[in-house]
């Protein structure tokens, strides 16, 4: 299927279905009506979870949607809305496997040491997003120096005057 015949038939919601099970990212050209239609997003995203990019805003609300194109890619929490960048169960699947999560995460997610060990045990650089007192808990201030050295210009003063965190670089 070539990406002209999918904006010729942008609105035509079963042609929009076969066309994004073939290609995620047709989703891009499609209506916003089937932007903003769950079960054609859906579809999108069990082909590819990154075209999470194209669906509507509304849809960027919606915690089963956001959850499956994580799933898929988790990078796209970065499409999260507000509101579900302040859910936990979201930030944390993405932790898993993209540390880089603890970013997009609302400031009191931020501070769930739950999440940004998380983060940390992938990308130990991250830690300089989790809030003060977590850049000043020693047990993550190891985990992330062991993971990425850089990640010691982002711990508390005091843990990069600890001998035991020096020893690791």
């Amino acid at each position: 299927m070539e990406i002209e015949d999918v904006v010729n038939h942008s609105n035509d919601k079963e042609f929009v279905l076969k066309a994004v099970k073939e290609n995620g990212k047709f989703l891009d050209v499609v209506s916003k009506e089937l932007q903003n239609d769950k079960e054609v997003v859906m579809v999108a995203l069990e082909q590819d979870a990154e075209a999470l990019e194209f669906a509507s805003d509304r849809l960027k609300n919606d915690k089963e949607v956001i959850m499956k194109g994580i799933k898929g890619a988790p990078w796209t929490v970065c499409y999260a809305s507000e509101e579900l960048r302040s859910d936990k169960d979201i930030i944390l699947e993405s932790s898993k496997t993209y540390g880089q999560a603890l970013y997009y995460a609302s400031r009191e997610l931020r501070q769930d040491r739950e999440i940004v060990e998380q983060a940390v045990k992938n990308k130990g650089i991250i830690i300089k997003y989790a809030s003060k007192e977590l850049r000043n808990d020693k047990e993550l201030a190891i985990i992330a120096v062991k993971q990425n050295k850089q990640a010691y210009h982002f711990i508390s003063h005091e843990l990069q005057q600890d001998n035991e965190i020096k020893e690791l670089l």
